[in-house]
């Protein structure tokens, strides 16, 4: 099994400005670095304030022979727990992966390529399921890839695809989500197929600073965590998009094209509940961090 984290903010306390940047810490890799360099096999979103992903900014990312997904990428999801009563922010996630595809925000991701062709700005919600805690409310890795494969005979098996395992608030991952993580995508055979899939959990509670840049998002306050999550799930679909075996794009220390931009938001504008947002798609205000632009001049960017 392969995968890559987002990881979680150490720092409860970052300021929401016209430009939203994170508190100043010493740098160190992702969980489960790229596997040229460490032989790991996942790659994480870090939580807020584990690292400053500007210092890793200075060194450029770079193509390592890998395939990236062509075509339009397929977004399936598996709405793990309760989305009815406990997480209420299932629209807000609808409608972003139903929106980013063709914004001059996922556009970015066209600048990366492979020896066929390049990242297309397509993104498709291909399909929906729902699993009520077949695994349990404490999920492990493996308990994740379990939830992918008995979810493709209902979603169907596409190797060009992302599959998301989304949690409600009530289900800990426990290799280290809101502690050391945000979210995470992987890899791994699954009925013969080589499926990319990720986890991304509701942060909702004592720890929502930890995955999250603010503590009311721009769609009200009962919605902190699927505004939150929203951020770490684009995060995780373009890292998918551009290295999803993790043997295509990342730089010298192992940063995949998001790893390098996490928790940096460019310029904000301020919802009418006093939160920031950078993007608004399909009518929605988001705050989604920025990515990173692998053309000439290379850099973290909004739009391409």
């Amino acid at each position: 099994m392969r995968r890559s984290v987002l990881a979680v903010s150490a720092a409860a306390s970052l300021a929401l400005a016209l430009s939203v940047t994170p508190a100043a810490v010493a740098s160190a890799p992702p969980e489960h670095a790229a596997p040229a360099a460490t032989g790991s096999d996942i790659e994480s979103m870090p939580i807020r304030g584990a690292r400053s992903a500007p210092a890793t900014s200075t060194s450029p990312i770079t193509y390592h022979a890998g395939p990236v997904l062509k075509g339009t990428t397929n977004v399936y999801v598996i709405w793990y727990g309760n989305w009815t009563t406990l997480s209420t922010g299932k629209p807000i996630l609808q409608n972003l992966l139903n929106s980013i595809g063709g914004t001059p925000y996922y556009n970015i991701n066209t600048t990366y390529y492979d020896s066929v062709g390049y990242v297309q700005n397509s993104v498709r919600l291909a399909g929906e399921t729902s699993d009520s805690y077949s695994q349990g409310k404490k999920l492990s890795d493996k308990g994740v890839k379990a939830v992918v494969s008995r979810a493709i005979p209902t979603l169907g098996s596409d190797a060009n695809a992302l599959y998301f395992v989304l949690t409600s608030k009530d289900v800990a991952e426990t290799s280290g989500f809101l502690t050391r993580y945000c979210g995470w995508h992987t890899h791994a055979s699954i009925g013969g197929q080589d499926i990319k899939y990720s986890f991304v959990g509701d942060p909702t509670g004592p720890k929502l600073a930890n995955c999250s840049a603010q503590s009311v998002g721009p769609n009200g306050s009962g919605n902190a965590g699927a505004d939150a999550m929203a951020s770490v799930i684009a995060h995780e679909l373009e890292e998918t998009a551009t290295d999803p075996d993790l043997n295509a794009w990342y730089d010298s220390s192992g940063y995949e094209n998001a790893d390098k931009c996490a928790w940096t938001f460019g310029t904000t504008s301020t919802a009418t509940n006093g939160s920031q947002y950078n993007v608004t798609w399909g009518g929605v205000n988001y705050l989604i961090q920025q990515n990173w632009l692998a053309s000439s001049p290379q850099g973290c960017a909004m739009s391409y």
